[in-house]
């Protein structure tokens, strides 16, 4: 007998989308904070030696700012999780027939017919905690969180936003004349936000070209309406 050998379907699922968002505030703000204070500086006539020590204190306090917001963001949602499970667990105690014909709801809006529907329902109480873990996915929405999700949230986001505002900051570090130092940090910048707005887009399997010019526009004005507001501060 012939045996024809198919090829193994392989499917290619992006499963880093958390990461990738955390890299995408992280870097975003990095990008576009410490450019706008330290151009508002320039524009003020500021000595390069006060405009690097400024960034790179703003550049430290925003990562710590931020990596403890994505920590504590972290948290909350698996604080939220295990709140909810805890009261659907209790729930199937308490009103089992309730939680089961919600589970058969569920199961008929995809077309199952009632005696199938039943039998199905009836497999999924047999296990408390595949029941608990059903109705958290289906009747919520709502996934098992990470449990380290909070940590690497947090060094995502803060590392991301060092990166990111080292690169507008780097011109006034080699450069002894503040106006020029500001022109090359705008080119800097923005070929940065280019190139990480198409790295997203190859990450995210988005289209990479115009992912760069989404991240470069979103970017540039955010830097821009930052640095017109650190100027009238100025």
């Amino acid at each position: 007998m012939l045996h024809t050998a198919f090829p193994k379907h392989q499917e290619s699922h992006f499963t880093a989308a958390r990461s990738v968002r955390d890299v995408v505030i992280g870097m975003a703000d990095g990008l576009t904070v410490p450019f706008a204070l330290a151009a508002g500086l320039a524009g003020a006539q500021a000595g390069n030696q006060i405009i690097v020590t400024a960034g790179l204190a703003e550049i430290v306090a925003g990562a710590i700012a931020m990596s403890l917001g994505g920590y504590l963001a972290a948290r909350t949602d698996s604080e939220h999780y295990e709140s909810e499970k805890k009261r659907e667990v209790q729930e199937t105690y308490d009103k089992p027939e309730q939680e089961a014909k919600e589970v058969a709801d569920i199961f008929r809006g995809y077309g199952l017919e009632e005696s199938l529907a039943q039998a199905v329902v009836e497999a999924i109480k047999a296990d408390r905690s595949r029941w608990v873990d059903f109705m958290m996915r289906f009747e919520l929405g709502l996934e098992a969180p990470d449990p380290g999700r909070a940590k690497w949230s947090a060094f995502w986001i803060g590392s991301s936003y060092l990166v990111g505002g080292l690169v507008p900051l780097a011109p006034y570090m080699v450069s002894p004349e503040p106006v020029l130092a500001l022109r090359l940090s705008v080119v800097v910048t923005a070929t940065a936000l280019l190139a990480f707005g198409f790295f997203k887009g190859k990450m995210t399997t988005v289209r990479p070209w115009r992912s760069a010019f989404q991240t470069l526009g979103i970017g540039g004005a955010a830097a821009t309406v930052a640095y017109l507001v650190a100027r009238i501060i100025a």
